[in-house]
């Protein structure tokens, strides 16, 4: 009996330590998992300013959650990051041939630049004090004054103040405070992120903001609102939109905004080209790039997106951001996603190193021609400006024309008395804007799929981009955090668990 007694003991301390093993096994085995667990990958489709903000801001954010050891991989079409970023080399020099100005409040553009300690380039006075003529087909309008001497363009510029101020009277000041309204609206998105939610609609972005009611209506609708004069609508506001965003004043509020903002003072560029801005963000982010690797397809297969490219390479992705329109590249989706049908506004950049032709507006001298050339809405006028992009000598210039249409070179021989060069690049610029605007959905589908490019129907700028891109890396954060909190749940019995059998001991 004592013996079967001592044996039950013996049999029942062996139990209770394969069971204690056991047990510890099981427990430390799920953290083991998931430390072990590889981490998710994040792809990222277009490596312009929104798919590089992207990255950089998923990085600044994600301390705290398992994207904290992502891979991020980005996938570029081209031979080159920066998307509509881009410069062009005529005769040796380099110039802004994409996103070419900067407005001093862009501040994600600032604080890129001064991050990655680039250059930032300021227009000089004798740039800003150039003539600007408005063309309406066969007369300038209205022209200012032009210096080319340094220390007469505080004069120049008080001049042109006035002359301009007889033209369109207090119908200036009005558009004024109708743009620093919507600047004081659009500097909300750089608020602490306590302050400032995160965003899952551009709808509710935008109205968060204040600025959603500007995409309702165009621009001539609520400029007649706030008070403008018809002349000044139908010139100076005409040409700055034709200028910015090759269309008219029957844009859209919000866009049309936008566009004005882009024509005021302090305007400013990276020295060099902006697409350094991309390539550091890029380069500074921990990122994988696949340059000239063009993405046909995005299936979801459960747990993970797959990517195949049109090098026949495949990609198994977490995470799916698609940061370049959707409007005229030709992926795949399976599922198939639904978003509203957008066309883009092509403008045609044409450089030209040569000599404007000054008969063609009826003028006898170059020199009698405005350095800058707008133009009103008519479809007879076969170009949308002309600029002076720098200037050799008197005869010897490159300019910057922006066309509708492909310059052909019979219209390239009525415009310039002399050719030495030309440059000519198609860019998809931006949307076809439109009042009512309608809005694609930031998330695509119902797990991972994002797009930032959605935003581009409220306004299409560097920074409304990089603006776009810190908000899609703080959604894909939250979504993570979501995610992770709800399936982290066996942490409490794993603690009664080990309580139990301490008890028990």
């Amino acid at each position: 009996m004592t013996k079967m007694m001592n044996l039950s003991r013996e049999t029942v301390s062996l139990l209770l330590l394969a069971l204690l093993s056991s047990t510890l096994l099981l427990c430390s085995g799920d953290s083991t998992t998931v430390e072990d667990e590889s981490p998710p990958t994040v792809c990222i489709i277009g490596s312009g300013i929104g798919g590089s903000s992207v990255a950089h801001f998923l990085r600044n954010y994600s301390a705290s959650t398992a994207l904290s050891r992502s891979r991020i991989l980005m996938f570029e079409r081209h031979e080159r990051v920066g998307g509509r970023m881009r410069t062009v080399t005529v005769s040796g020099d380099t110039f802004e041939a994409g996103g070419s100005i900067l407005h001093p409040k862009n501040y994600h553009a600032r604080d890129f630049v001064e991050r990655f300690n680039l250059t930032v380039r300021s227009p000089t006075a004798v740039e800003e004090c150039s003539a600007v003529g408005i063309w309406d087909g066969k007369r300038f309008v209205f022209k200012t004054f032009g210096s080319s001497i340094p220390f007469a363009d505080k004069i120049v510029s008080w001049l042109n103040d006035v002359y301009m101020f007889v033209r369109y009277g207090f119908s200036l000041l009005r558009m004024s405070n109708f743009i620093e309204n919507m600047i004081d609206n659009f500097l909300k998105y750089y608020e602490s992120l306590d302050s400032r939610p995160v965003f899952d609609s551009v709808e509710g972005m935008l109205k968060w903001s204040g600025l959603y009611n500007l995409t309702k209506v165009t621009l001539q609708e609520k400029l007649s609102d706030a008070q403008l004069s018809p002349l000044l609508v139908n010139e100076l506001v005409t040409v700055i939109t034709r200028i910015n965003y090759g269309q008219s004043v029957l844009i859209s509020g919000l866009a049309g905004a936008v566009s004005l903002a882009g024509s005021g003072g302090g305007l400013w560029s990276v020295e060099g080209g902006n697409w350094q801005m991309a390539a550091k963000l890029i380069n500074h982010s921990d990122v994988t790039l696949h340059l000239n690797e063009q993405i046909e397809s995005v299936s979801h297969l459960g747990d993970y997106y797959e990517l195949k490219s049109a090098k026949g390479n495949s990609f198994k992705c977490d995470v799916t951001v698609v940061s370049t329109p959707l409007d005229e590249v030709d992926i795949q989706f399976s599922p198939a996603i639904s978003i509203p049908k957008r066309e883009l506004q092509h403008t045609h950049a044409t450089f030209v190193r040569g000599l404007l032709n000054p008969e063609y507006f009826g003028m006898k001298s170059v020199s009698d021609v405005p350095a800058l050339v707008g133009t009103l809405e008519d479809p007879l006028i076969p170009f949308s400006c002309i600029s002076i992009l720098r200037k050799y000598s008197a005869t010897d210039m490159t300019y910057k024309m922006f066309t509708r249409q492909p310059a052909s070179d019979s219209l390239l021989d009525e415009l310039f008395s002399a050719r030495t060069e030309t440059v000519r690049i198609d860019w998809g610029a931006y949307p076809k804007y439109h009042a009512p605007e309608v809005f694609a959905p930031f998330i695509l589908d119902d797990h991972h799929l994002y797009y930032v490019n959605a935003f581009e129907n409220a306004a299409s700028t560097m920074e409304t981009s990089a603006v776009a891109g810190e908000n899609m890396a703080r959604l894909i954060v939250s979504r993570f955090r979501t995610k992770e909190s709800s399936s982290s749940s066996p942490s409490s019995d794993t603690r009664s668990c080990s309580s139990g059998l301490h008890s028990d001991m």
